[in-house]
């Protein structure tokens, strides 16, 4: 509290320079159903754009990839799957839907595309279902310690990664983006 007060006496101008203070972590203050219908609306958000893009890529391209080092079109999905849930589950203490369920390297575009749409029911059910008190909480996620709320909006950052890279396996095989663009 000294260096607020240092701060609002050498400023002049009251509290205004306090609020630039505020750690962006202490947002705990927000309560937890607004914080939630954020969190929904994001997902919901991310599950058309992922959608979007997976319903261009044509069936016979899933197995695409452009190196023998990178995953192919279907992959890159997969992965968005075991990950995400995996996160979502070791971090708030949650049961994995994928625990014991061992997905195939490979798969067709419907059976990826469930498996998608399955993930996001999961992710939206975890935020509704989740105690005020564990949203709130901290876990530890990549060297670090956030709220749970946080890693969320960490774990939806993942699939935009890779959903970007899917834009570039939709434009080698000469499809171009739908949706992409726009919140």
């Amino acid at each position: 509290m000294k260096r607020a007060k240092f701060l609002k006496k050498i400023s002049g101008i009251g509290l205004i320079p306090l609020v630039g203070l505020k750690a962006y972590d202490k947002v705990d203050t927000k309560p937890a159903d607004q914080l939630r219908k954020e969190l929904n609306a994001a997902w919901q958000r991310s599950e058309k754009m992922t959608l979007t893009s997976m319903e261009q890529m044509p069936p016979e391209c899933y197995r695409f990839k452009y190196t023998n080092e990178a995953m192919t079109f279907s992959e890159q999905w997969r992965h968005c799957v075991i990950y995400t849930c995996g996160q979502l589950a070791s971090r708030t203490g949650i049961t994995n839907p994928y625990k014991h369920v061992k997905l195939p390297v490979q798969m067709p575009k419907e059976e990826v595309i469930g498996e998608i749409k399955k993930m996001y029911a999961f992710v939206r059910q975890t935020i509704e279902e989740l105690s005020s008190e564990k949203l709130f909480s901290n876990c530890d996620f990549a060297g670090d310690v956030i709220p749970v709320w946080r890693l969320l909006y960490a774990l939806e950052n993942h699939i935009i990664h890779h959903r970007g890279q899917c834009v570039v396996y939709l434009r080698l095989n000469g499809q171009v983006p739908k949706g992409y663009y726009g919140w």
